[in-house]
């Protein structure tokens, strides 16, 4: 008896303590009876009857996420690779439709989202992509929640996380790119060249326009100082004609004597009148000819014969015996 009783005792509690059970924050457990449903069960301790109710599962109703790969064509022909992220989370008032209408959610949003992503990516070309990325997320959303809120699903976002072209695509995108950015700075180059071209050119005329006041101030200095050159001239008894002449006179040995102060100059003098030609080239017959005669002339003179007993004479020589002449006798 006593054995019995333990044994019952044993069973009953065993029984009791499977009546309660808990269930976490965030999460809902489906109760079912002899395999039908009874009841949903929020977070905390709850209770059940033993044997013939029991704990069909747990809904997970925090929010989730899905990455979703999908490999797609763009207009241009361009095979790329994206990832989209889905989030997503049981609707607490209709756990019922998720653990009971679709078994397998994970799968049927990867469905949906390969559904629209190849729907809409291949009406845009590649640069389109990368811009309208946001607009194949709202309508992967779009699709996602008319599907899923029947069974019992919400979709929170959907967000295009990653767009993969081919690296040949890449490679030729950069290159591109590089080019693009080469032709805006070559743009700009030559935009600061035109502007310091324009800058020099009028610090130019600038400067050319000064220099042409200061050569004109020049002179006129020059030649309000010849007025009084003349005018002192004139007062001690020289005309006017006399006195341009000594004035043009002075400056001309004046300008060769500043050339001839430079130690560097190159500088030749040359004449430079239409007669100039001919007068330099009758100038050097007229020399040529002057050599010839001194040439002729000297030739033509008797030639003196060499004493060298004579030491007082000019054509001594004591090592010539060239011609020598003999003492005479002076008796």
């Amino acid at each position: 008896m006593t054995i019995t009783f333990i044994v019952i005792a044993f069973f009953g509690l065993i029984i009791l303590l499977s009546s309660f059970f808990t269930v976490k924050q965030q999460t809902a457990v489906v109760i079912e009876r002899f395999g039908k449903f009874t009841s949903i069960r929020n977070s905390g301790l709850q209770l059940k009857i033993p044997i013939i109710d029991r704990i069909a599962g747990r809904v997970n109703l925090r929010i989730q996420q899905l990455d979703v790969l999908i490999e797609t064509k763009t207009k241009d022909n361009v095979f790329i690779k994206m990832k989209v992220s889905v989030q997503f989370k049981v609707i607490q008032d209709k756990v019922y439709e998720a653990f009971y209408k679709l078994e397998y959610p994970h799968d049927q949003i990867t469905a949906y989202v390969f559904d629209v992503v190849r729907a809409e990516v291949p009406k845009l070309i590649l640069d389109d992509v990368f811009v309208r990325k946001d607009d194949i997320a709202i309508a992967v959303k779009r699709e996602l929640n008319e599907a899923m809120t029947t069974y019992g699903y919400d979709i929170i976002n959907t967000l295009v996380t990653d767009i993969d072209p081919d690296i040949q695509v890449k490679n030729a995108m950069n290159r591109i790119n590089a080019a693009d950015r080469e032709k805006t700075a070559a743009e700009f180059e030559s935009e600061a060249q035109r502007i310091r071209i324009v800058a020099k050119a009028k610090a130019e005329a600038e400067s050319k326009k000064l220099q042409g006041q200061g050569i004109a101030d020049q002179r006129r200095e020059i030649a309000r100082g010849l007025v009084e050159s003349v005018e002192v001239l004139n007062n001690v008894g020289i005309n006017s004609q006399e006195a341009s002449a000594l004035i043009v006179v002075t400056q001309h040995y004046d300008t060769l004597q500043a050339i001839g102060a430079d130690t560097n100059s190159n500088l030749i003098l040359l004449p430079n009148s239409p007669q100039a030609g001919s007068d330099m080239l009758n100038n050097m017959v007229a020399s040529f000819t002057a050599s010839n005669q001194i040439g002729e002339t000297m030739k033509n003179q008797p030639k003196r014969n060499k004493d060298k007993n004579n030491p007082t004479s000019t054509d001594f020589n004591p090592s010539d015996t060239s011609n020598p002449v003999e003492p005479t006798d002076p008796s």
